[in-house]
């Protein structure tokens, strides 16, 4: 019982050795420690998610003094296209895109230039389920979304 104990109070300290970190947590530069964030459209899922992360990650967003790092969201767009139609030329399945382009700059110079982020998924289509596979759209586009916040995360958490 005794062993059993120090073995868990050693667990976070060899999980922390072995560079072991929660999902979804990122610890950011000191230059990003007060953000401002430029975007051409906020009520994009995007935007809304890399805002959330960027306050997770503990960056001060609000009161953002005029020093402060700046990230520009160039360009923030998603969209479909239809993959295959059926022998009625009716679409089966539909490939969902989302693309965006993020720099930073601070304090006069570019800490990352502008990179272009796309990813893609395909999903099926069903027209007697039209209002299931429109919730499912949704749902992806939201987790496209959601996967350019996490590798947009990254790269910030990567700059000097």
């Amino acid at each position: 019982m005794m062993r059993l104990r120090q073995l868990l109070a050693l667990a976070p300290l060899l999980l922390a050795g072995c560079g072991f970190h929660l999902q979804g947590r990122h610890d950011l530069p000191r230059s990003l420690a007060s953000v401002r964030l430029e975007a051409g459209d906020e009520q994009t899922d995007f935007y809304a998610g890399l805002r959330a992360a960027l306050l997770v990650a503990g960056s001060r967003l609000e009161a953002a003094p005029p020093g402060a790092a700046t990230i520009h969201v160039l360009e923030d767009r998603s969209g479909e296209r239809v993959l295959t139609v059926s022998a009625r030329n009716i679409p089966t399945a539909y490939l969902l895109n989302y693309r965006v382009q993020v720099s930073v700059d601070y304090q006069g110079r570019e800490l990352l230039a502008p990179e272009v982020h796309t990813v893609t998924r395909e999903y099926s289509f069903d027209e007697r389920a039209l209002l299931a596979k429109q919730r499912e759209r949704d749902t992806l586009q939201r987790a496209l979304a959601d996967e350019l916040v996490a590798l947009v995360m990254r790269r910030l958490a990567a700059l000097q």
